[in-house]
């Protein structure tokens, strides 16, 4: 029998440590590798083939949907299954549009991992009932979008967090870039949103219950 060749992408060695534990509780799927970042991910894809990638969309440096973009260029084929800290009104939707066969948060992965990697694996979807509404609306391109559908996928990053409270120099800290570089994603966003402050960011993503 031909076990599912999978490769894990998470920064936290903890987290990776506790999907190969579910993963080896099925006999047949199995770990081929691990990625710690977005570089590691690349390297590996482009060397080895895999049935399937778990891929954190919080990675330092270059976030997980870039890696996903980039990766869905060069290898279309290859099934990506999304594992987020975050809800899924957050970030599925991006994922989808940037090429996710499946998005799973890890609050969910214990008793949801096994039945998505299958469903994916095997050529589907994987969305749970209450994302599969929003997505209809969502991924329909003649229906009107709310404003934070403006931003890229870094500055959506970015007004996420400045909404739940974080300074700049936070922010910057967090993801591994420059004070100068978030300054001028908040500009952007301010500018996309028709905002005028950090204030008027929270409460945005706090109406549009963004945030937890």
């Amino acid at each position: 029998m031909k076990k599912i060749n999978i490769l894990i992408a998470d920064d936290h060695p903890i987290v990776r440590e506790g999907l190969k534990q579910i993963i080896s509780e099925t006999d047949d799927m199995m770990v081929a590798d691990e990625a710690g970042n977005g570089r590691e991910v690349l390297d590996l894809v482009r060397k080895k083939e895999y049935d399937l990638l778990l891929l954190d969309i919080s990675m330092p440096g270059r976030s997980g949907l870039e890696i996903l973009k980039e990766l869905k260029s060069e290898y279309p084929k290859l099934p990506v299954l999304i594992l987020s800290i975050y809800p899924e009104e957050q970030y599925a939707v991006r994922a989808f549009r940037a090429g996710a066969s499946g998005y799973l948060t890890k609050a969910s992965a214990p008793n949801e991992l096994i039945s998505a990697i299958k469903k994916i694996v095997n050529g589907g979807r994987y969305v749970s009932e209450s994302l599969a509404e929003k997505l209809t609306y969502y991924l329909d391109e003649d229906s009107s979008r709310p404003p934070h559908d403006l931003l890229t996928d870094r500055e959506y990053q970015v007004m996420l967090m400045l909404g739940s409270g974080k300074t700049v120099k936070e922010v910057a800290e967090e993801l591994f870039l420059s004070v100068k570089t978030i300054s001028t994603y908040r500009t952007h966003i301010l500018e996309k949103m028709k905002m005028k402050n950090n204030a008027e960011v929270t409460l945005y993503v706090i109406k549009n219950k963004l945030v937890d």
